[in-house]
């Protein structure tokens, strides 16, 4: 996986000295109970750091620009131990610049009936004070996110868990730099879209090089760099001949092992972070990128197809958030091609012309080269197989002119009923929620893309706080999606976000 930083997230804790020290002295000692217990659940995919506890406007406004400055600060978390006068958290709020969490709970998870008296419940008012630090967020517009239970019950570890990995996506966001080799395919709107607007909101840097320049990388390649990749190509993968001269064969793998080397070459030397291809504009390149982009996307590179530039960023801030996953079932960039209409056995025929990430692949997978009818090169070797099964989503990043919108679906994942034997590509085959009628209704009338940025681990609610983060508009087409109430919501959206 091509890594992000090691990043961490500061536990924050409020209060004031009405009280008395002693008072404070259990505020920070029950604060850093909870950050050890957290640290040691074992569900947490990034350290939580413990800072001393908040009382006074230079201290808080201190502490959240120091959280801006460390490069592995990825959000703050907040708790409100006792009552924390909430003005003193302005100065602060309005210069901290990362992902935000408000952890509304308390030490104790019961009411201690038989011994609790006034000094108890001065001390331990979390009830009180995160409603008045939640008042002034709310008030200052900052968005964040809101976790309520108790820190023990793994529910709510697992909400801390996921806001974590939001949090990557959005911190990363301002990392992701895509190179667009050549241009979008022609006479498409769906790829097209506003790249200064883009940094303006996300961060992303999107940048275009002739398509023979990144060639010359790839004709630059030593062949014994060649030779040992398709070695490695040709040990981990079936080598399915199907009638093919083996000597041919690997010739044509060959070319793909030089286009991945090259490529990864010219993008670890330009810091790139995502990629895009178009089958129209090759330039000297012998084959359309197939095996090669989908190794990419595997090491943990972002991908678009015939352009496009906002789905390959998709895809890279995707991977970013999964990477600390246990036992990720894979995200890849995807496109919608053909439907089973069969009564009970509907659904929508994913693949593309050669590059679906094998992060996805359940099972055995082999290489394939065959004949392209695009691109006017030679065959392309490209990755063979059928995706994994179960709930997953997957996200649209459209640009509607003057907004952007982020379309949200979750989709079951199943297998086909019968092999596809004549079809030389990945392929995965689900139905979207709540149903394929009407989750494809809702799609388009969302505006939707063809192309998707797709992932078994991540949830609507993670790529929701995302783009909530990013202040653009998120749609949700879910199992709950009726077509009147998605049009209200759409509806909604062009008044909010116009």
């Amino acid at each position: 996986m091509k890594a992000a930083k090691n990043y961490k997230f500061w536990f924050c804790t409020g209060s004031q000295d009405l009280y008395g020290d002693e008072c404070l002295a259990h505020v920070a000692e029950h604060s850093r109970i909870i950050v050890e217990a957290l640290n040691k659940s074992g569900v947490l995919p990034h350290e939580i750091v413990w800072k001393p506890t908040l009382i006074t406007n230079e201290l808080i406004r201190k502490t959240f620009n120091e959280a801006n400055a460390d490069e592995e600060c990825a959000g703050v978390i907040t708790w409100m131990h006792t009552f924390s006068p909430a003005k003193s958290w302005i100065l602060g709020l309005q210069e901290f610049r990362k992902p935000l969490l408000h952890l509304h709970t308390q030490f104790n998870r019961e009411i201690p009936y038989d011994t609790i008296d006034m000094d108890f419940m001065n001390e331990n008012q979390s009830a009180h004070g995160d409603r008045e630090y939640g008042h002034i967020v709310s008030r200052m517009g900052i968005e964040r996110k809101v976790i309520v239970g108790h820190w023990e019950d793994p529910a709510v570890q697992q909400r801390i868990a996921s806001w974590m990995l939001t949090a990557i996506g959005i911190m990363e966001s301002s990392h992701v730099r895509v190179c667009r080799v050549a241009d979008n395919m022609r006479n498409v709107a769906v790829t097209e879209g506003d790249k200064v607007e883009a940094q303006i909101k996300f961060g992303w840097e999107i940048d275009a090089y002739p398509i023979n320049e990144i060639a010359e990388y790839v004709a630059a390649v030593p062949k014994n760099e060649i030779d040992t990749l398709v070695e490695e190509y040709y040990s981990k993968y079936d080598i399915l001949l199907e009638g093919r001269d083996e000597k041919e064969f690997r010739e044509h793998v060959a070319v793909q092992a030089g286009i991945e080397i090259g490529f990864e070459k010219f993008l670890e030397e330009k810091d790139y972070q995502a990629i895009v291809t178009h089958f129209g504009d090759l330039g000297a390149l012998k084959q359309l990128p197939g095996l090669a982009i989908q190794r990419l996307m595997e090491k943990g590179y972002g991908f678009g197809a015939e352009g496009d530039w906002k789905t390959a960023a998709m895809v890279r801030i995707m991977k970013i958030m999964t990477a600390g996953v246990k036992n990720p079932k894979g995200t890849s960039f995807m496109e919608d091609y053909t439907y089973n209409l069969v009564p009970g056995k509907e659904g929508i025929l994913q693949a593309h012309m050669l590059e679906v990430c094998p992060t996805i692949a359940d099972g055995p997978i082999g290489i394939k080269v065959c004949p392209l009818s695009m691109g006017d090169r030679e065959d392309p070797a490209r990755l063979v197989y059928t995706a994994k099964t179960g709930p997953a989503v997957a996200t649209s990043l459209i640009d509607l002119g003057n907004r952007f919108r982020l379309i949200i679906n979750d989709v079951e994942c199943k297998k086909v009923e019968k092999p596809m034997p004549k079809l030389p590509v990945a392929t995965a085959f689900w139905t979207p929620q709540p149903n394929l009628q009407v989750g494809a209704e809702a799609w388009i009338l969302a505006g939707g893309a063809h192309h998707t940025a797709f992932s078994y681990d991540l949830t609507a609610e993670q790529m929701g706080d995302w783009a909530n983060a990013m202040g653009i508009e998120a749609v949700y087409i879910d199992k709950d999606t009726t077509i009147r109430n998605f049009k209200r919501d759409l509806q909604l959206g062009n008044v909010v976000y116009r």
